[in-house]
């Protein structure tokens, strides 16, 4: 099978793998297709640490080809999502009913350092695969994973159905923020810094949510908001002021070197939450299922193209190449969900 493997910082390549076995309890999916994630991102560009050899990815969507002995609750031709956050379901984090922080994980991280999802074919354990609904296309199943990323962050945030609410970052991860924020009727802005994102995301989202850059989102006259949700991994220095006394911030997004100065006087006088929310638990997961039933998330993606051209596919998310298979910071956003697909189905 063909696969995308991270080789070294810079540097990814497509590998001839063989197509993996079947363990008891395994399932092996016929992957459809993948999205990219900030996160292969960050690991091309050096700012998340994976093992060198694995296959990337982890948003995935596809059909069984095999189950493994004593696997029951799905068949081959089922049409599936991927849940990447394993547990073990017998640790104490997991007993008292915080399998997301389970410490089994270490080591079995999808795409990171246990194969992942860029590939024709992914073994997953049965517990980790999920029925897709029968109205719910592989497009918008491909963002199941990432919604399940959202509704925990928002669980953390507690919006009120009358708080305005900021969103910092305008790729997938903050357009699905506004995107679910809207459904629930919140007033949301959403600032973007790169140029090429703003216009992109005024054009798909809602038109009750605002999309601003940064410096119109915190100008002058500009009301504070109660909840503040980084999706951007580095948190600004002044964030504080774009909350309201009393309000939430929540950091989201993540960056191995991210570091914040946060004014501890002003957390503590004006009664600022700082919440990091973790990792989204399985039944998060499970709602994001459901939940996709009614939400257009495919109205986030903007390109599906084959494995082979994943080059291209990083290109259009500011992942220069710099020559063979090797990646460097690129300028500019061409895109807000990228799939890399094995169905040729979806890219034609």
């Amino acid at each position: 099978m063909k696969a995308v493997v991270f080789e070294e910082v810079g540097l990814a390549g497509i590998h001839e793998r063989e197509v993996p076995s079947l363990d008891v309890g395994e399932v092996l999916v016929k992957v459809a297709a993948t999205g990219i994630c900030g996160t292969d991102r960050a690991i091309l560009l050096g700012e998340f640490p994976a093992r060198r050899g694995v296959v990337l990815g982890h948003e995935a969507v596809g059909a069984v080809a095999v189950v493994g002995s004593g696997v029951g609750s799905v068949a081959p031709g089922d049409r599936v999502v991927i849940n990447p956050t394993y547990y073990c379901g017998r640790c104490r984090p997991c007993r008292r009913g915080m399998p997301a922080h389970c410490p089994a994980k270490a080591g079995r991280e999808v795409g990171v350092d246990r194969d992942g999802t860029m590939a024709d074919f992914a073994v997953v354990p049965e517990r980790f695969v999920h029925q897709l609904p029968a109205s719910v296309s592989y497009r918008r199943g491909a963002l199941v994973e990432p919604l399940a990323c959202v509704l925990n962050n928002l669980r953390a945030a507690q919006p009120r159905w009358d708080d305005q609410v900021l969103v910092l970052g305008g790729g997938p991860i903050g357009a699905l923020c506004a995107m679910v924020l809207a459904r629930r009727g919140a007033r949301v802005t959403l600032a973007e810094r790169d140029p090429g994102r703003v216009e992109i995301a005024r054009r798909l989202l809602p038109r009750t949510v605002r999309v601003l850059a940064p410096e119109e989102a915190a100008g002058p006259g500009r009301q504070a908001s109660d909840v503040v949700i980084d999706t951007t991994g580095s948190v600004p220095v002044d964030v504080l002021s774009a909350v309201a006394a009393g309000g939430t911030v929540v950091v989201m997004g993540e960056r191995e070197a991210g570091v914040a100065t946060v004014p501890l006087r002003a957390l503590v006088t004006r009664g600022i939450r700082l919440v990091g929310a973790g990792p989204y638990r399985p039944t998060d997961f499970e709602l994001a299922v459901d939940l996709a039933r009614d939400l257009p998330l495919e109205e986030l993606v903007t390109h599906v193209l084959p494995l082979e051209r994943y080059t291209e596919a990083l290109a259009l998310l500011a992942v220069a190449p710099d020559g063979p298979g090797r990646s460097s910071p690129g300028h500019g956003y061409g895109a807000m969900k990228v799939l890399l697909a094995s169905d040729e189905s979806l890219t034609s």
